[in-house]
């Protein structure tokens, strides 16, 4: 509920979150240059068309048939479900004003409850629940499909909030003023129709706006470039300018940053490209441009120093600061040519600083080293930071569930593959953590065994990835094998505990791999950088080095190795079945990026240029044709048969690019499986029993692939 800003655009992405088109025969002999009129299969683009939905569901049919046919799916599916609406889950939910603050889904709440404890009733075994909204209750009476996409509340102790919904699980969300103390929306307060808005509150009558105004008001992504102040009372179309960007940027949109005693720093994000942008503080007399490098995530205030990330090289008044580092400036010289810059912490080059937040008494951040967390405190003297190591594990994944700048408790989180998630309530004036809620143990993890090891990519750089699997494990090269990774955006993927995991494939006698290639932010800026546009093969290297090196040291072989990925991730599948398909024997295909030299026109793919390069520029396009699965499928004998997974409502990764790349693998008579989600948005499931039923199709998909054949 507090606003930070880690860069506008790549909230919009990744926020990837663990974490979402194509052609046919007679484009083999017409080469990579597919244009739309050459496309037999653009129709398939057309998200809602009859003749689309048509095939889609004949797909489904098909698939679902296979699938849910197989002794296990229906088993595995009661597993998930089991797992996903327990009561025993932690609820995680930000700290404000001696609340916290939780988003809850169960067997009986399938939508969802907002809801609140006080943090006194928080720490306790069992907390005393205030309900807000329920949002099942909401969706019957107005007939929507909802789905919780978060709130955005006046600074404390304000009680107003806009609650942010979206029907059947899109980006594009409506927004309503809601009162905390009467638990109801406000009768004739501020409603933001149906789009891609961000906003956040400059005081209890004022919002900063940016949404879909009208005609040529969004980018060619699809994202807002005008920024407006809307009062109370007013109608929306009365909002009053303060900013406008231009439509060749990725968006535009405000930020706040919170301090101690209602303090705020009010800003705009113009995001150039998806990984640049210049801020502007929001000052009483107007807008006024910040000092900060193009690569540069403002992290919070604290006292009066606002506190940033840089994620490039940046000189400045005679100094050089490393890419990567935290630092802070006084908010006072924010716009200063020359202000005064402080370090903070430098990570070394195997190091990332993955999270940070600010409380009553220092700033936390979770650092990782080697792909292994640690937390550490900050504080400032006004000349200086001094920074202390915090006593929590740091063997696996820390995180920082919640904190306040009013507050010196904050709440932190430590796990790793074979550990459930335990919640520490942190003093952070004392430097003391103590445990106070923990996930219970979902499978016997005493069987199990993590390792890490190293590959060697094809230029020689040493990648990282973990591998879980059986204690006593024979190294024969038997053992079905699932590798995971992303490799994009700066985002990490770090150690985690899936009890989805452990009873799916575990359990089952399978292997698990989380590899840690380029173009994520596991080692800082520069392991992203070095896999950005025409760079991007080292990302592929990558992969391809640690499956040949799961091959090698014999924990599995190419019959009985299958590899998944969403997203991002899903383009990474897709490159595998185009340069290595003899390498896996299932692949499974996440809401996917997969035509290269249209992606930039579908939905909010122009936002990504800057990740993949542009199909417009003749040196970029040329790399993109290489690379583009969808252009680059033929029909060839050693191809596995892989398994799509999309979402009709995705309107970011747009659902025609597994439509496509599928219809071209059934033009040229190559089995497949597809199965696209009407709802679910960019993760495909816009509920838990929908996210049950995704993981035990995957898992029994895996398990015909790598156990039966």
């Amino acid at each position: 509920m507090k606003s930070t800003v880690r860069h506008s655009a790549r909230v919009r992405a990744v926020a990837g979150l663990a974490a979402t088109l194509i052609l046919s025969a007679a484009h083999i002999v017409m080469g990579n240059s597919t244009t739309e009129s050459s496309d037999p299969f653009l129709w398939l683009e057309d998200v809602e068309g009859d003749k689309a939905l048509t095939w889609v569901r004949a797909q489904n049919d098909r698939s679902l048939k296979q699938l849910t046919g197989d002794a296990r799916f229906d088993r595995f599916y009661k597993a998930a479900l089991a797992i996903l609406e327990a009561k025993g889950r932690i609820p995680m939910g930000p700290l404000r004003d001696g609340w916290v603050y939780n988003f809850w889904q169960d067997d009986v709440n399938v939508r969802g409850l907002w809801r609140r404890a006080t943090r006194e009733s928080y720490d306790t075994p069992s907390p005393e629940w205030q309900t807000l909204l329920d949002l099942d209750e909401l969706a019957k009476k107005e007939d929507r499909n909802w789905v919780w996409k978060g709130v955005s509340c006046v600074l404390p102790p304000g009680e107003r909030c806009m609650v942010k919904l979206s029907n059947g699980g899109k980006d594009a969300s409506i927004q309503r003023e809601f009162d905390l103390a009467k638990r109801e929306f406000v009768a004739g307060g501020f409603e933001l129709p149906e789009a891609k808005a961000d906003l956040t509150w400059k005081d209890k009558d004022t919002l900063i706006v940016a949404t879909d105004w009208g005609v040529n008001s969004l980018t060619t992504s699809g994202y807002p470039f005008i920024v407006k102040e809307w009062k109370r009372g007013t109608p929306l179309n009365s909002a009053r300018e303060i900013f406008r960007g231009t439509s060749e940027h990725v968006g535009v949109s405000p930020f706040s940053l919170e301090g101690v005693n209602g303090t705020q720093f009010l800003g705009i994000s113009d995001a150039e490209t998806f990984f640049t942008a210049t801020y502007m503080a929001l000052t009483p007399t107007g807008v006024a441009k910040m000092t900060l490098p193009p690569k540069a995530s403002p992290r919070g205030l604290y006292g009066n120093e606002l506190i940033f990330t840089i994620e490039q090289d940046w000189e400045i008044g005679g100094r050089k600061w490393a890419m990567g580092s935290l630092l802070s400036m006084p908010q006072s010289e924010v716009s200063k040519p020359n202000p005064s810059i402080r370090l903070v912490l430098a990570p070394g080059p195997r190091d990332s600083i993955e999270e940070v937040a600010v409380t009553g008494a220092g700033v936390l951040v979770a650092k990782y080293s080697n792909v292994r967390g640690q937390l550490e405190r900050y504080t400032f003297d006004g000349k200086q930071w001094a920074g202390v190591r915090l006593p929590l594990n740091d063997t696996g994944a820390v995180g920082i569930a919640t904190a306040d700048p009013d507050e010196t408790i904050a709440y932190a989180t430590y796990t790793d593959f074979l550990q459930p998630t335990t919640l520490y309530a942190t003093d952070v004036a004392a430097q003391k953590v103590a445990p106070i809620k923990a996930m219970p143990a979902k499978f016997d993890a005493s069987k199990y065994v993590t390792e890490q090891f190293e590959a060697t990519s094809k230029d020689g750089t040493k990648v990282p990835y973990f591998v879980v699997h059986p204690k006593g494990l024979k190294f024969d090269g038997q053992a079905p094998t699932v590798l995971y990774a992303y490799g994009g955006f700066q985002v990490s993927m770090t150690p985690a505990y899936s009890a989805t995991i452990g009873q799916l494939w575990l359990d089952q006698g399978g292997v698990y791999v989380l590899a840690n290639i380029r173009g994520g932010g596991e080692f800082g800026p520069a392991w992203h950088d070095a896999g950005l546009k025409t760079k991007r093969q080292v990302v592929y290297d990558d992969f391809i080095a640690v499956a040949e090196d799961l091959i090698q040291r014999k924990i599995t072989s190419s019959p009985r190795l299958g590899i998944q990925g969403g997203s991002n991730g899903g383009l990474l599948m897709g490159v595998m079945l185009t340069q290595r398909p003899e390498l896996f024997h299932a692949v499974n295909v996440q809401v996917p990026l997969l035509d290269m030299l249209r992606y930039h026109k579908l939905l909010a793919g122009a936002s990504w240029i800057d990740e993949y390069g542009s199909p417009d520029v003749p040196a970029e396009r040329a790399w993109l044709e290489k690379l583009s699965p969808y252009q680059n499928l033929v029909k060839r004998a050693d191809f596995p048969v892989p398994y799509f997974e999309t979402s009709t409502k995705d309107d970011r990764v747009h659902p025609g690019h597994a439509r496509k790349y599928a219809a071209k693998l059934e033009s040229l008579g190559m089995p497949f499986l597809y199965y696209e989600n009407i709802d679910g948005g960019h993760s495909a499931a816009a509920n838990q029993r929908e996210r049950a039923k995704r993981a035990a199709l995957e898992f029994t998909y895996f398990s015909q692939r790598l156990i039966d054949d």
